[in-house]
């Protein structure tokens, strides 16, 4: 099984930049021992498991618990046939932008 997530939590309110609040998230993120990507929009993690990977996703947003309001956006793909992972995902597609050229 394969559960990778695409998320984001933001504090509303708080002030215009975020970037210290994402990186105290990010930070419960790596401490994890997931497998996991930092983008400019979210941050990507893959466990084994859907259980995994949205506790994860709960301590983060717990680590913000000095924030009253989250805006919190979760993409899940979940695969129970096979462990797809993130790497092999990018690689699939980059190995096919030559076909579609």
């Amino acid at each position: 099984m394969s559960a990778m997530a695409f998320f984001s939590i933001t504090p509303i309110g708080k002030e215009e930049s975020v970037s210290k609040y994402v990186a105290r998230v990010v930070k419960k993120v790596e401490e994890s021992g997931l497998q996991w990507t930092l983008t400019p929009m979210g941050t990507v993690i893959e466990g084994e498991t859907l259980e995994d990977v949205l506790k994860v996703i709960n301590e983060g947003a717990e680590e913000l618990k000095d924030c009253n309001r989250l805006s919190i956006s979760i993409k899940i793909d979940y695969r129970r046939d096979r462990k797809s992972g993130m790497e092999n995902k990018v690689k699939s597609v980059m190995n096919k932008i030559d076909e579609v050229r």
